[in-house]
Order: structure tokens, then sequence, then C-alpha cells
């Protein structure tokens, strides 16, 4: 990304550059469907969710969505709520436009762009009544920890962004992040754990996907956090 006046350096990003060949169903989608579903980055405009989805309903931003089933099912269960979804991905973002045209979706929209700059520049402050971050990078080794996406700085500027009795819900299947995950959030003065202490039952809403099936029966774990801003 350059360093113009719209992409300005700095040092929190919530993705990282994957390569990824783009199906032809893929490619098509993004041709006919990204005008329509896919907004456009534009730095010095707010966000009008009345006027994007054509409807006054509660709004949740989601932080890569990677190949999109996780939201689409989301969209479909909670129909009578509204998704703003980033992702950078090319092949994950043409993945959801097909489940959004072959299922019908209204209540999605995506851009294809860094979400942290998006926040930054297109949400107002207390605009949002939840945001989803589900399986983030967790960047195992110990030298690239500085790397993930759930620090201090970053959950500070993102709980600014949700309603007062909004949610943040973050899952992870990589035990020292979620660990890292609810030190981070719990330290947070604008969030409250939605439960005693520690992790949260996973939300009927998620579903579970093929990766995490797949982990869980090798028994591997996936730890939820829910927290509410005060």
């Amino acid at each position: 990304m350059s360093d113009t006046p719209e992409n300005p350096r700095r040092g929190i990003k919530s993705f990282v550059v994957r390569a990824g060949r783009m199906g032809s169903g893929q490619i098509k989608a993004l041709a006919e469907l990204g005008p329509k579903f896919v907004l456009p980055f534009r730095p010095n405009e707010r966000l009008n969710p009345g006027e994007i989805f054509g409807r006054n309903a509660p709004l949740v931003f989601e932080i890569g969505f990677g190949m999109g089933d996780a939201t689409a099912k989301i969209a479909q269960t909670l129909a009578d709520t509204d998704f703003i979804g980033c992702e950078v991905h090319g092949p994950g973002v043409g993945a959801l436009l097909k489940q959004i045209d072959e299922k019908q979706i209204g209540n999605i929209r995506i851009f294809q762009h860094d979400a942290v700059e998006v926040l930054e520049h297109m949400v107002a402050p207390d605009s949002l009544d939840g945001v989803h971050i589900y399986f983030p990078d967790p960047w195992h080794k110990k030298k690239h920890n500085k790397r993930r996406l759930i620090q201090p700085e970053f959950v500070a500027k993102l709980v600014k962004h949700i309603k007062p009795g909004g949610y943040l819900h973050l899952a992870t299947d990589w035990e020292p992040y979620a660990q890292q995950m609810l030190e981070v959030l719990s330290a947070e003065p604008l969030l409250q754990n939605t439960v005693a202490e520690g992790y949260a039952p996973t939300p009927a809403y998620r579903p579970l996907t093929k990766f995490e099936n797949r982990g869980i029966k090798l028994g591997h774990g996936v730890w939820d956090l829910v927290f509410k801003r005060r």
C-alpha cells in the first residue's frame, strides 16, 4: 500500500497480504456484484447505513471475514441486523459475493480495504451495535506477537466506534492469543465482560466453521470473548 494522503503510513493493520488464486466464479462475482455490494473507501466521507441498506437497523462491523461462510450464515440468522464486512483478500470477497447472490442475502455490504482505515476515516463514533473479529492471525512465534491485531492501542480506538451497550465479539483457536485477548479487553476501561470472568459460551448466532469442526474433532479448543461497551 502506498503512502499517499489517502493511505498514510501507520502501525496498526487489520490484515496480512496473502497470495491466492481467484476462481472464475469469484472473478465474475467481483465484476458483476462488486458495484452493488462492495463499498468504495472514501476517507473524507462518513458511512450512512440508512442510505446504504435502505432501512434503519442495528449495524455490526466485521473485521477479516475470510471466505465469508460465517458472515453469510450470521446475516441470514440475524436478518433484522445489517452487516459491513472488511476483507482485503480478493478470493474471500468474491466468495462472499457469490453467497450473497445465490442465497439472496440483502443485509451485507463489503469493504475490500483495511478495516483500521475504514474505522478511522468512515465510521462515526458510537455508531456500531456490534463488532465481530473471528480467528485473526495469531502470529504464533513469540517474536511476531507484536503484530497481532488485538493490542491495547487498537482496542482503545475500536471501542469508541461502538455504541454504549453494544458488544465486541472475538473468537480464536489459539490459546495463547485467547489469553492475550482476555487480558487486553479486561484492561480496557470502556469494556465489560458479559460473563463473570473468563471466556463466553459461543453465542448461538456464530456458526462453527469447517476448520473449527475439524479442530474440535482433533481435540483443539476454541475460545469466544464477548464484551459490552460501557
